[in-house]
């Protein structure tokens, strides 16, 4: 169980957003060494969306605070300074959620999804959204990547210049209108709200991603193959999603998945008799490039072993990550 001497999510601070003070609270006894090792595991998910309620990035918010150790009342103000104040109809409806935890919204669950497409979805855990931003606001999106890692999409001479917020083929980019545009999509947004069959998610928001060809001097550092949850049985329901700016083929460092897995994995698992799954062959489970165009969006179960490519193409990849999910998901 969390520390019975933390903060109850009830309490607020100026911002009236609930939770904020409990997380705020565990991040500063943790950095202390002083928190149990699953108090933020328990509550991830409800951390996940408290920071969706403030438009923060997770990796962001975390650095801040254990870098800064700040007091509650400079925490709310750097996340004034870092995304203006949030929503308050957003603040009602998340403090909401926390008041009555037991509430599920199916109020008018969009059916934007044909018979078809949710067959391919069931079979394959996996759905391509076509069009789901217009190509314009991916070209303006990927100029805003591109002045705030200092590269020139046309020179490949840029493309490997070290930048603080590149790690690996991830850009710590979090906060834009632009970004926020293609997170609202609200064709993304409907599909979400139809596969979770609920209308109570939030979007979270994630970082972008840029992924030059490989050189031979620059090696692609992954992430390959991998899952973002406990491999522990069952494995519980939950979404994930990436936006193409570019036109991508599957050489140009394509999100790859294994199709269909999250109808194996249980069996999968139970065959290894404990060894570490991540010590198998995941490309031999049948993962698959996904080619698509910019402004499609991909969404898929995490359940998929799921990762990005190699690009073997002349070509950089950018892209964009998000997801929609509600404050009771099990990550």
């Amino acid at each position: 169980m969390i520390d019975t001497l933390l903060i109850p999510s009830e309490e607020t601070g100026d911002l009236r957003v609930m939770h904020m003070k409990r997380y705020w609270c565990k991040c500063m006894l943790k950095r202390r060494g002083a928190l149990t090792p699953d108090a933020f595991g328990e509550e991830f998910q409800l951390d996940k969306t408290m920071l969706s309620i403030l438009g923060l990035g997770l990796e962001q918010t975390v650095k801040y605070l254990y870098l800064t150790a700040p007091s509650f009342e400079e925490f709310e103000q750097w996340v004034l300074e870092t995304n203006g104040s949030p929503l308050p109809e957003n603040i009602t409806r998340f403090n909401n959620s926390i008041l009555n935890p037991d509430y599920i919204s199916k109020q008018s669950v969009p059916k934007v999804l044909d018979d078809e497409q949710l067959e391919f979805w069931d079979k394959n855990g996996y759905i391509i959204l076509r069009n789901a931003v217009p190509k314009a606001d991916c070209e303006k999106t990927i100029s805003v990547i591109c002045d705030f890692i200092e590269i020139d999409r046309n020179d490949p001479d840029t493309w490997y210049t070290p930048h603080p917020a590149r790690q690996g083929i991830m850009v710590q980019l979090f906060q834009h209108p632009i970004l926020d545009k293609n997170r609202n999509s609200a064709i993304i947004r409907a599909a979400y709200e139809q596969l979770w069959n609920r209308t109570d998610i939030w979007v979270n928001a994630d970082r972008v991603g840029f992924n030059p060809p490989e050189t031979g001097r620059w090696k692609f550092p992954g992430p390959r193959l991998h899952w973002d949850t406990k491999l522990k049985l069952p494995i519980p329901f939950n979404l994930q999603g990436i936006l193409y700016l570019t036109d991508t083929a599957e050489n140009q460092g394509a999100f790859s998945l294994v199709p269909g897995f999250q109808h194996r994995i249980d069996s999968w698992l139970t065959s290894l008799n404990g060894k570490n799954p991540y010590g198998e062959d995941l490309h031999a489970l049948g993962c698959i490039p996904i080619a698509a165009n910019a402004g499609d969006f991909i969404i898929w179960q995490q359940a998929l072993p799921h990762g990005s490519s190699v690009n073997t193409s002349d070509k950089p990849r950018f892209v964009q990550y998000f997801t929609y999910a509600p404050t009771d998901a099990e990550g």
